[in-house]
């Protein structure tokens, strides 16, 4: 963090499943300024508990719904800068989704792109070190009986995982 620069705070889901009896699988969306890798995540909600807020952040985002968990299952931080303002630090507080549905059209569809990644490929893609160790954390607890139910039901997106170019509104 910036010294003098007070955090802001966001929450995010971190989304897994997989298709069938297969390895388990982490859901990533593109940024809509930068076309970068991450997770989905927005401002806490003034009526909903911020595990809900992460939850209904995948929703809009990447089209999923499920079972988030209450807990955080940790946190990461980052910097972002728009459009020349001044810096603003990030704290994003993560909560596990074991993914359940994947709608073929959501609220912002035509502005991101999602795709599942294998545990390492997904680390490998998101920038920021902290949420890459989250990540991998996910690996290491795939024996959960939740991420178990979860693999069944999840098909996997029909997109390209590469990012394209940014994309101007």
């Amino acid at each position: 963090m910036i010294p003098g620069m007070k955090a802001r705070k966001q929450v995010g889901a971190l989304c897994v499943g997989g298709p069938g009896d297969g390895p388990l699988k982490v859901l990533l969306v593109t940024s809509r300024d930068t076309g970068r890798w991450i997770i989905p995540k927005g401002w806490p909600m003034k009526r909903l508990k911020d595990h809900l807020a992460a939850a209904q952040e995948a929703l809009e985002e990447a089209g999923v719904s499920g079972k988030v968990s209450r807990k955080p299952w940790g946190t990461y931080g980052y910097v972002r800068t728009i459009a020349g303002d001044v810096p603003q630090h990030l704290d994003v507080t993560v909560y596990l989704m074991l993914v359940k549905r994947q709608k073929k059209r959501w609220p912002e569809d035509k502005e991101r792109r999602r795709y599942w990644f294998s545990i390492e490929s997904a680390a490998r893609r998101v920038a920021e070190p902290e949420l890459r160790r989250l990540i991998r954390r996910v690996g290491r607890h795939s024996d959960l009986p939740a991420a178990q139910k979860a693999k069944a039901s999840v098909k996997r997106a029909s997109r390209s995982p590469r990012p394209k170019g940014r994309r101007r509104s």
